[in-house]
């Protein structure tokens, strides 16, 4: 038991002389607040989160040719009253990639965020979405594109 205990004491230690001082080329961490707590909301924290206004949230690319790769720009704004953070976009699907401003977004300054799809191999309707990660109030924002891939005519 006492030399468990001994290698326990001895692995602990070996970790925490690893640490390295990091430099702070990192966002700080007042950017990510959050607001929620097992007493409720913090009305004056959440008041001061940013806001992602969107133009739209949807797209259809309407009819498109199978190999087709088409791609939407969907337009935003931060209505909020503090710098925007989209922190990682991701598609449903492999086809689907989104493109995101990677720099803090600041109250009022405008974005876009492109989101190609690559029809290759697909057929028929198709729905994708893309989910981001902000900084936002409610943390996640979902984006939606379709289209009707008319397959090739095989020869």
């Amino acid at each position: 038991m006492k030399r468990y205990l001994a290698l326990a004491l001895i692995a602990l230690a070996a970790c925490g002389e690893n640490k390295k001082e990091e430099t702070s080329d990192k966002l700080p961490a007042s950017l990510v607040n959050n607001p929620h707590s097992a007493a409720g909301i913090d009305t004056v924290a959440a008041a001061m989160k940013p806001v992602m206004q969107f133009t739209d949230t949807s797209y259809s690319f309407g009819k498109i040719q199978e190999g087709e790769v088409v791609s939407h720009e969907f337009a935003f704004t931060n209505t909020g009253k503090s710098p925007l953070i989209i922190s990682s976009a991701s598609g449903s699907c492999g086809c689907t990639v989104p493109d995101y401003p990677k720099e803090p977004i600041a109250p009022g300054q405008a974005a876009v965020l492109k989101v190609t799809f690559n029809s290759n191999g697909k057929g028929g309707h198709q729905e994708k979405s893309v989910t981001l990660i902000t900084n936002t109030l409610q943390g996640r924002q979902m984006l939606f594109i379709q289209a009707e891939v008319e397959k090739k005519k095989k020869k």
